[in-house]
């Protein structure tokens, strides 16, 4: 099929054009891009998970997507791709955290599903502006036949702007590891913890060393660090927060895999706000 032929093209964030006979409504998305796409009104026949999760799909990173409306495919190597190709799948929306590669398949699998339908690949890695992610999708849902309902984010925007103050409570991001550990994130290694940070939020930089976006501790370092707001992870693959271990602070729930769409971005900034305001 020629581009000329082609009903359907969209160029992905690896500079790739998929094209299509016909316009895509059988979307297959990793489970990330499938609730971005339904904040736009564009129900995924079904979605697939990261080497993190397991048998069922992770609701934290769901957002709002009804999970009982669409199928679940795996996730990592459990991932069939002949299932996914025999459900009549005509598109595949895939995320990256860099380099183009497909995250949450198998490269195997990944070739194999690319030889047989268009496979979308957007970067949701730490070189993109929360702005820049949430902008690539809805320029991929716009193309789909998806509008995205009028959301007030910049009006959280500016509300978080006006509790962040200089004296303003210090919010530590992490990620429960069990009893002993806890992975503390870098603020710049996450795309939306460098939003809050734009807008005035006081997060704490974990010690150096370690991994390019965590820092691994014993839970008394980073009681010593004295968060007063705690954004932990809800994601499946986190350990359950052991309230006895974040002292006074307040704890408020953060989806580091969070819906690309303005709902969902308005939502998370309201929440920090809340926060913010709350403990100020």
């Amino acid at each position: 099929m020629t581009a000329a032929e082609a009903i359907w093209q969209f160029t992905d964030d690896r500079g790739q054009l998929s094209s299509a006979p016909t316009w895509p409504t059988r979307i297959v998305a990793y489970i990330q891009a499938g609730a971005t796409l339904w904040d736009h009104g564009l129900l995924p026949l079904g979605i697939f998970g990261s080497y993190h999760d397991g048998d069922a799909p992770d609701r934290a990173k769901s957002g709002h997507l009804p999970l009982g409306a669409v199928t679940y495919f795996g996730a990592g190597a459990s991932l069939d791709p002949d299932r996914l190709l025999s459900s009549g799948a005509d598109l595949v929306v895939a995320v990256s955290y860099g380099g183009g590669h497909v995250y949450g398949i198998e490269p195997d699998a990944a070739k194999h599903l690319e030889a047989q339908v268009p496979v979308v690949v957007l970067d949701v890695g730490q070189g993109r502006s929360l702005d820049e992610i949430r902008g690539r999708f809805a320029a991929l849902a716009a193309a789909l036949g998806g509008a995205e309902p009028p959301v007030a984010l910049e009006a959280a925007r500016e509300r978080l702007r006006t509790v962040a103050t200089d004296d303003a409570p210090r919010v530590l991001a992490l990620s429960p590891a069990g009893d002993d550990q806890v992975h503390l994130a870098r603020p710049d290694s996450w795309p939306d913890l460098r939003a809050l940070a734009a807008l005035g939020v006081r997060l704490v930089e974990p010690p150096a060393g370690g991994g390019a976006n965590w820092s691994t501790v014993a839970w008394p370092e980073a009681a010593a660090l004295a968060p007063q707001i705690i954004l932990a992870d809800t994601r499946a693959n986190a350990a359950t927060l052991d309230r006895t271990r974040t002292g006074n602070a307040r704890v408020i729930p953060w989806n580091p895999e969070l819906p690309a769409s303005s709902a969902a971005h308005a939502a998370f900034f309201g929440q920090v706000a809340k926060a913010l305001a709350a403990d100020h």
